[in-house]
C-alpha cells in the first residue's frame, strides 16, 4: 500500500468517525456496557472459585472471601493432587478427550463428505437412517446391555468408539462441503485422485472452520462426561477426572478428614491451610475445569464461522 493510499484510508476512517450521530454514540456506549457486564458475569464464577482455592481455608469456610484473596497459599492444589487415583484419572480424561475428539471429528467429517456424493450407493437411505437416530433412542437399558454384550465394560475404548459418529456433526460437515465450489474437487478427480485423496488433500484444508467447531463440541462433551464412567466402569479401572469430582463432591467431608490426617502426620499444616470439605470441593472443581478452558483460545477464531453454517441461504 502506497503512502497516498494510506492517507486516503485514514481520511475515510476519520470521516466515518465524524459521521456518528449522538444516538449512535449512546447506542455504542450502551452496547459495550451490556457486553462488558455479560463478560464479567461469565468470568466471575471462575474467578470466585479460583480465589477461594488459594485463600485461607478457614476464612473460606466462614464465607469471608468475596472479591480479593486473603492468606494466599497453594497447599490445596498440592494436597488434592496427592489424592489417591487423581493422577490416573487425569491421564484417562486427557486420553479420552484427545482420542475421542480426533476419532469423532475424523469419522463425522469423512462421512459428511461421502453423503454429498451423488454416486454413493443408497446415499439417501444411509443419510436418513443417520438423521433418524437424532429423534429416536432405544433408551438407557438397551444402550447398557448392547455395550456389555460387545465387551465394553471396564474397557477404555467405550469412551471413543460408540461416539465415533454424531448425526448433528455429520449434518454440519455435509452443509459446509455443499457450499464449496465443485470445480476444486473436479480438478483433482481429473488428475486421478480417489475419494480419500480428494478428502485429505482438497476438502480438509477448506473445511477447517467446521472442523474446529466440531473439535470444541467433541472435546467439551468428552471432558465433561461422567455418567458412562459411572455405569460402565464397575471395577474403577478407568475412572475419569469428572467422575472423581462427582464422587468427591459427595464424599468431600471424609476426604478432607483423610487429607487433614496426612497433613497432621507430616506436621506441615496450620489452620489456614488445613483442608475442609469446601476447600476440597472447590479445588477439585477448579482442577477439572481449568484444562478444558485451554481448548477455546486455539479454536475460537474458527468457531463463529463454523457455527454459522446454514444460517444464511441464497
Amino acid at each position: 500500500m502506497t503512502v497516498r493510499e494510506n492517507k486516503m484510508v485514514k481520511e475515510n476512517h476519520r470521516k466515518n468517525k465524524q459521521k456518528l450521530s449522538r444516538g449512535d454514540v449512546i447506542f455504542n456506549i450502551c452496547n459495550y456496557t451490556v457486553f462488558i457486564l455479560i463478560t464479567l458475569a461469565c468470568i466471575f464464577p471462575f474467578y470466585y472459585l479460583f480465589i477461594n482455592t488459594i485463600s485461607d481455608n478457614e476464612m473460606v469456610r466462614l464465607g469471608q472471601i468475596q472479591l480479593i484473596p486473603k492468606g494466599i497459599h497453594f497447599e490445596n492444589y498440592v494436597q488434592v493432587m496427592k489424592i489417591d487415583g487423581i493422577i490416573d484419572a487425569l491421564f484417562v480424561s486427557v486420553a479420552r478427550t484427545v482420542l475421542g475428539t480426533v476419532w469423532t471429528v475424523g469419522g463425522c467429517a469423512f462421512l459428511g463428505y461421502l453423503v454429498t456424493k451423488q454416486e454413493m450407493w443408497l446415499r439417501k437411505v444411509w443419510y436418513r437412517l443417520i438423521i433418524i437416530t437424532m429423534y429416536f433412542s432405544a433408551g438407557l437399558i438397551p444402550w447398557y446391555m448392547n455395550l456389555r454384550m460387545l465387551g465394553f465394560l471396564d474397557n477404555f475404548w467405550v469412551y471413543v468408539i460408540p461416539g465415533l459418529v454424531s448425526p448433528y456433526n455429520v449434518i454440519l460437515v455435509k452443509t459446509f462441503i455443499e457450499g464449496l465450489p465443485p470445480s476444486l474437487e473436479e480438478s483433482a478427480t481429473l488428475d486421478g485422485a480417489g475419494y480419500t485423496r480428494v478428502f485429505i488433500s482438497i476438502i480438509m484444508p477448506l473445511i477447517t472452520p467446521i472442523l474446529a467447531t466440531l473439535c470444541i463440541f467433541s472435546a467439551v462433551g468428552q471432558w465433561n462426561s461422567f455418567t458412562d464412567t459411572m455405569m460402565l466402569m464397575p471395577s474403577g479401572k478407568f475412572y475419569t477426572l469428572q467422575f472423581l469430582l462427582y464422587k468427591y463432591q459427595n464424599e468431600a467431608s471424609s476426604l478432607a478428614a483423610l487429607v487433614r490426617n496426612a497433613q497432621d502426620a507430616n506436621a506441615l499444616a496450620n489452620i489456614s491451610t488445613k483442608q475442609t470439605a469446601l476447600s476440597v470441593r472447590m479445588t477439585v472443581a477448579m482442577v477439572v475445569t481449568f484444562p478444558i478452558l485451554l481448548v477455546y483460545p486455539f479454536f475460537q477464531r474458527y468457531f463463529v464461522k463454523g457455527i454459522m453454517i446454514g444460517a444464511v441461504k441464497g
